[in-house]
């Protein structure tokens, strides 16, 4: 039960943004929050979170892991999207949405839901490298759409939020420590960044219809999500030596719905922003269902 609390918490922000357009329609501009978001207000949550505590070597396994489950799950996916999808945009949503969970926002706070405090350096480092993820592989796939591959990795490098992440490892490295005044203002803008990114995620569910609703992709994306993945990830953690909570932690962070980060890098570079809102709350609503049945599920490491 307190796994569902955590989680309509978060969905409460959803409604805020959804609520929002319903009735200020067209006099709130989708576009203008995207660029605020992904350009300013994530700058601040890239460096709250990696200046939280120091990074200890003994805990690289996990991410590492982490990373080389979703390196793998894309591989497995390149292929199939192309022999499934034609249109360039269904097969870019199709390759990488599923890769980007939102083991930030939901992630780390379910993570001490279930597994308590101790849990929280594995997640912030588990959701470092889905940073990663979303700004490297994530870019370039959702600006396939309408750009080359060259102009693809230069999107890459554009972001500001890649350049703000290697930073603050670098003072994370040297020792630097925020101060208290510092530390409160980028767990403001930290704050501001992901509240931002689920009124987003409300703005654009308001313009969804049921008719532009695409079931093969739908069931895809979700096919991935909550059975190609986990099955992967279930046959790797099978054969690695981890304590059992780190497992469970993993494999938490492998299931968690798509992030509200895949609207917005499908809402910069126009690939369908719509068609992937549709994704991030059908995933949404499948891992409510699954949330009652988590504590088995992680039993079972």
């Amino acid at each position: 039960m307190q796994t569902l609390f955590s989680i309509m918490g978060i969905y409460l922000f959803i409604a805020v943004g959804f609520g929002a357009k319903w009735t200020f329609k067209e006099k709130i501009d989708d576009r203008t929050i995207t660029l605020l978001s992904v350009y300013f207000l994530q700058i601040f949550l890239t460096f709250w979170g990696l200046l939280k505590r120091p990074i200890d070597t003994e805990l690289i396994f996990a991410p590492t892991l982490y990373l080389g489950i979703t390196l793998l799950s894309l591989l497995l996916m390149i292929p199939l999207a192309r022999m499934l999808f034609n249109d360039t945009k269904e097969r870019s949503i199709a390759t990488v949405a599923a890769l980007i969970g939102n083991t930030g926002n939901l992630g780390i706070p379910l993570g001490i839901a279930l597994f308590g405090e101790e849990s929280i350096p594995y997640t912030t480092l588990i959701n470092l490298v889905n940073v990663f993820v979303v700004y490297t592989i994530g870019v370039f796939y959702y600006s396939r759409g309408e750009f080359s591959v060259r102009g693809s990795l230069l999107n890459i490098l554009k972001l500001p939020v890649l350049w703000a992440a290697m930073v603050a490892i670098a003072l994370n490295l040297i020792g630097y420590v925020p101060s208290p005044a510092v530390d409160k203002t980028l767990m403001m803008g930290a704050y501001a960044s992901m509240t931002m990114q689920l009124v987003l995620f409300g703005i654009y569910l308001y313009g969804i219809k049921l008719g532009e609703i695409d079931l093969r992709l739908t069931a895809w994306v979700n096919g991935t999500k909550f059975i190609l993945i986990p099955v992967i990830a279930f046959g790797v953690l099978g054969l690695v030596e981890m304590d059992p909570m780190v497992k469970g932690i993993l494999f938490l962070e492998l299931i968690v719905p798509l992030a509200v980060a895949n609207v917005n890098l499908a809402s910069l570079y126009n690939c369908a922003p719509r068609t992937v809102t549709v994704e991030v709350f059908t995933t949404s609503v499948v891992f409510l269902g699954i949330a009652l049945i988590l504590p088995t599920l992680l039993q079972m490491f």
